[in-house]
């Protein structure tokens, strides 16, 4: 799974305590002097997959460079409801300050590493990788796709300059220009860096054909049915690599990882994961 970088965590933090806390926060530097001790303990309310802890500490070191973090429950951990995953030690304005921050972000990064341990629990036993999509939460890619690897899911391309992926709006802008597959794939080769993966969308069997033909090597087979699915990667064995895509919920995800594709990509993951219920109890 690997560690976050702390040289890339603290723009993300810095931007979230800036949207929170502007010009400071008026409640608590009011009550409390300056120097005030506290401690906290952060408190599961429901079964999940933790994620996140690493940038919850970093908010309250980023207000205090003297808290101090103690995890009972790391990364990847599947925990109980009244499981006390950590306790952090900090000055009391900075927890004060800090805390809706640090939960938002650790509430919703667990809720992507649970959701992701359930459909990758849900195809357990078949040579299929759940992995994720760009369909995350502009500013946060990096500390998603972390919760995607928390819950045992694989991380599919990180943006646009990661890998090549001709999809449906690239094949109809080639038609509109009279360039064929062919000929687009061999440009790609040419242009892009040795080693790279073509990887092509394809919504049927006929197109299928076409793009097996071409020479890419891998495939999106977007919302095909399974029967389509199954003959689908039937065709590509030992030609190219396959991905389904579309549609896919944790009610059908297992029964299109038994057609076979190497790969299955899950928008939801990322963007309609619900937060894991986690609060922060002061001791």
């Amino acid at each position: 799974m690997g560690q976050l970088p702390s040289h890339l965590l603290e723009p993300v933090v810095a931007a979230a305590l800036r949207e929170d806390l502007p010009w400071g926060d008026l409640t608590t530097e009011a009550l409390f002097p300056a120097g005030t001790r506290a401690r906290a303990e952060v408190l599961v309310k429901r079964p999940g997959v933790l994620a996140g802890l690493e940038v919850f500490g970093a908010v309250f070191r980023y207000l205090d460079p003297e808290a101090r973090l103690e995890v009972y429950s790391p990364d990847g951990t599947e925990v109980q409801a009244g499981t006390v995953a950590a306790a952090v030690e900090v000055d009391a304005r900075a927890l004060l300050a800090g805390e809706r921050v640090a939960l938002n972000f650790l509430n919703h990064l667990s809720g992507v590493a649970t959701l992701t341990w359930r459909f990758v629990r849900a195809v357990e036993g078949l040579p299929c990788r759940i992995v994720d999509t760009r369909k995350t939460t502009p500013g946060l890619r990096l500390l998603e796709k972390y919760a995607v690897r928390a819950g045992g899911g694989a991380n599919h391309r990180f943006g646009l300059s990661d890998g090549v992926l001709v999809k449906d709006n690239h094949l109809a802008l080639l038609r509109r220009r009279g360039v064929s597959l062919e000929e687009a794939l061999r440009r790609l080769r040419h242009r892009v860096p040795h080693g790279v993966r073509v990887q092509v969308e394809v919504t049927d069997l006929e197109q299928l054909d076409e793009v097996l033909s071409a020479g890419a090597d891998a495939v999106l087979l977007d919302n095909m049915p399974l029967e389509a699915l199954r003959e689908a990667v039937a065709r590509c064995r030992g030609r190219a690599a396959t991905e389904a895509s579309g549609g896919i919920t944790l009610e059908n995800v297992r029964a299109v990882a038994e057609t076979g594709v190497d790969l299955i990509s899950v928008g939801a993951l990322t963007h309609s994961a619900p937060a894991l219920d986690v609060s922060l109890e002061l001791r």
